[in-house]
Order: structure tokens, then C-alpha cells, then sequence
């Protein structure tokens, strides 16, 4: 597919207590469950302040740190090649090929597309970008950190209904680990 992708591995993992990108979870690390998720894509590189050489994929660091998520998500407009940019969290290894096929498909002409949670939230790391949103990005993580949500929202984004993507990927597509008791 012709569009670029990121996986943020930036984060603390505070509530993990180590390093959760990689966990093993069934016979691999999140981050390369992650990562398989995008092997359809033509462009796929690491978001994160430490080296992961078994990711098998470029390592790119933030270019504004200590911004959480944000920087995350500035620095894979910022580094990406192509216009759609999938941006997805480490810590997500339900995600399929499908589902990027699926969003890309419903992106259309939107600055972003992302899916809203059961509670009707979005959530803004297994979504879509475009790199047209690189200026309000930047100027966001210049100002300080910000909830990817709230960005979502002035950006003008798509979102998806949990229904219709629970009902094609299953309810637990976007299941996250957060603690070692999720595993």
C-alpha cells in the first residue's frame, strides 16, 4: 500500500513497569505484532527515544520530546514520505493488514480518520493522518502536550463507528496492554 507507517514506542510504559514494546505476547513482542499489522505498507519505521534494532525497520527519535503522544505523532508526519500516514501505538497487537485496508478505504478526502471506542471516544493511536496536518501538529507540540483526542477534533477528522469496526475486526481490534494483567 502506498501510504506511510509509525508505531509510537516512546512511551514510559509506567503502568507496565518496563519496556512494553517488548513484552512478549504469543511467541512475539507487541511491537513487532505492531509492526506485522503494517507489512502491507510502503514505508514503516519506529517513533521512539531508544533503539529497538529488532524491529527490523528504521528507529526515527522525536524531534520535540516530552510531548507523549503528540511528539509521537509530529515527528511520523514530520519523518513520513508519503501524504497518509498510518500512526499506530506499540502496545495494540490486535490490529491486522484488514483493518489499515478498512481505514484507508474510509479516509477519503478527511485530514484524519480514527475510530471511536465502545464509550465513544476515538482513538487516535491505530489511526490515519495526513500530512497536510503537519503545521497544526507542530505548532501544538511547540505549545505543550495536548490529548491526541482534542487534536482529532479541531483538525476536522473522520470517525468511524465502533459498531461497524467491531462488527467486521471483533471486539477486541483495538485492545490495548497497559499492565502486565492485561497479558
Amino acid at each position: 500500500m502506498r501510504f506511510s507507517a509509525a508505531v509510537l514506542a516512546g512511551g514510559r510504559s509506567r503502568r507496565f513497569g518496563r519496556d512494553k514494546a517488548r513484552v512478549p505476547w504469543r511467541n512475539r513482542a507487541l511491537l513487532e505484532h505492531v509492526l506485522a499489522s503494517l507489512a502491507e505498507v510502503d514505508e514503516r519505521f519506529v517513533v521512539a527515544n531508544r533503539p529497538y534494532p529488532e524491529a527490523g525497520v528504521p528507529v526515527l527519535p522525536d524531534l520535540v520530546p516530552g510531548r507523549g503522544p503528540l511528539s509521537g505523532l509530529h515527528a511520523a508526519l514530520a519523518y513520513a514520505r508519503h501524504e497518509v500516514v498510518a500512526v499506530a501505538a506499540c502496545d495494540l497487537p490486535n490490529l491486522s493488514p484488514a483493518y489499515w485496508r478498512f481505514l484507508l478505504r474510509a479516509l477519503g478526502d478527511a485530514p484524519a480518520l480514527a475510530v471511536r471506542d465502545p464509550e465513544g471516544r476515538p482513538e487516535p493511536l491505530a489511526a490515519l493522518y495526513t500530512r497536510r496536518l503537519l503545521p497544526l501538529v507542530e505548532a501544538w507540540v511547540r505549545r505543550g502536550p495536548a490529548r491526541l483526542s482534542d487534536l482529532l477534533a479541531v483538525a476536522g477528522a473522520r470517525f468511524l463507528p465502533w459498531g461497524e469496526v467491531a462488527g467486521r475486526f471483533g471486539p477486541r481490534v483495538l485492545w490495548n496492554v497497559n499492565r502486565p494483567q492485561d497479558l
